[in-house]
């Protein structure tokens, strides 16, 4: 472009608006820049000109390109009010941000709301995605919802979702548990046991499970300690827990649920004197535990990026092969564990 605009004797941003067609620019002066950048063999590149007209688009509207984050827990306020689901939500908020993309939510389990109604309201906000957050209980996707599942770009957070199947970020929850069990042993413990809903495990495909039951195949099978899954029943009667306990005897507990420092507790136990207890999913509201950071808000991060990578590439609709991004953990220190003998 600048070596059209030094042969035709203007500026550059001249030819740049001749070339657009620009009523700025006199008809005569368009004819004879085009003819000139036709005679030596300039030609656009159609990804910077498509890039171009976008941005100039843009800068004309009063609204930004916008994703739909769709809540799939149970609860209408999860997004606000649960202790874990804020902090997906927080990330795809942030990365969508600096993307440039707008946010707006939709319940699933609005009774108002079904697939029909969601692809109408989608498409004529011309809403480019659907995030999926807050799936808790089951990763199956309401039927109903199908018209959007199959005709939108959307990408599942924090599990991966079956009938159908799509693109889901999460965190490495084998790899998770694997760890939490190395650090455990690395502080001396040698009889991790696993505290665990087994709603939970089956809706992460037992990751949490393999990853502990590899973590102790060094251990002679006599002194692993076989899991607890019988929270939802322990909650109701915790005698269930200290049954489990006087059988297998950890020396230290592996578990999602701070609720189970206060079960030792009632067991006239202390912690980390009698038993250590480590968090599979650390949060700073409760930062005097040892465990697992595992960055949800990273997982969020990941899924806004994966769905503007469909986006990008024009792909909608349940894909034939479902990719994962599994993002990893970080182990962090606290008074719940000590260093062992």
């Amino acid at each position: 472009m600048q070596d059209v605009a030094i042969a035709a004797g203007v500026s550059k941003n001249t030819i740049s608006l001749a070339l657009r067609n620009s009523s700025e620019i006199p008809l005569k002066t368009r004819r004879r820049i085009s003819a000139l950048a036709r005679k030596m063999g300039y030609r656009k590149n159609p990804t910077v000109a498509h890039l171009m007209a976008q941005l100039r688009k843009d800068a004309h509207q009063s609204h930004r390109a916008t994703l739909a984050l769709l809540n799939a827990h149970h609860d209408e306020d999860a997004f606000t009010a649960h202790p874990t689901i804020p902090s997906y939500v927080e990330g795809c908020r942030r990365r969508a941000f600096e993307s440039g993309y707008g946010i707006d939510e939709f319940w699933l389990h609005d009774p108002s709301l079904d697939g029909k109604r969601l692809h109408r309201i989608l498409c004529s906000r011309n809403i480019r995605g659907v995030i999926v957050a807050g799936l808790m209980k089951d990763n199956h996707l309401p039927e109903r919802f199908l018209p959007v599942w199959k005709n939108h770009p959307c990408v599942v957070t924090g599990v991966r979702t079956r009938d159908p199947a799509l693109h889901f970020a999460c965190a490495d929850h084998h790899i998770l548990t694997m760890r939490a069990v190395e650090n455990a042993l690395r502080l001396g413990y040698r009889r991790p046991g696993l505290v665990l809903d087994r709603v939970i495990d089956r809706l992460v495909d037992h990751r949490f499970t393999s990853g502990y039951l590899m973590a102790l195949r060094e251990i002679p099978e006599p002194d692993r300690p076989q899991p607890f899954y019988d929270i939802a029943d322990a909650r109701r009667d915790p005698e269930l827990f200290r049954k489990w306990y006087e059988t297998e005897r950890p020396d230290v507990i592996l578990t999602l649920y701070h609720e189970v420092a206060r079960w030792v507790e009632e067991m006239d136990l202390k912690v980390p004197g009698d038993v250590g207890l480590i968090q599979l999913e650390w949060r700073a509201d409760h930062s005097r535990w040892a465990g697992m950071c595992q960055h949800n808000d990273i997982v969020g991060e990941a899924a806004v990026e994966m769905l503007l990578g469909l986006i990008h590439h024009n792909e909608s609709g349940i894909p034939l092969y479902p990719r994962a991004a599994l993002i990893g953990s970080s182990w962090i220190d606290g008074k719940t564990v000590k260093k062992k003998g």
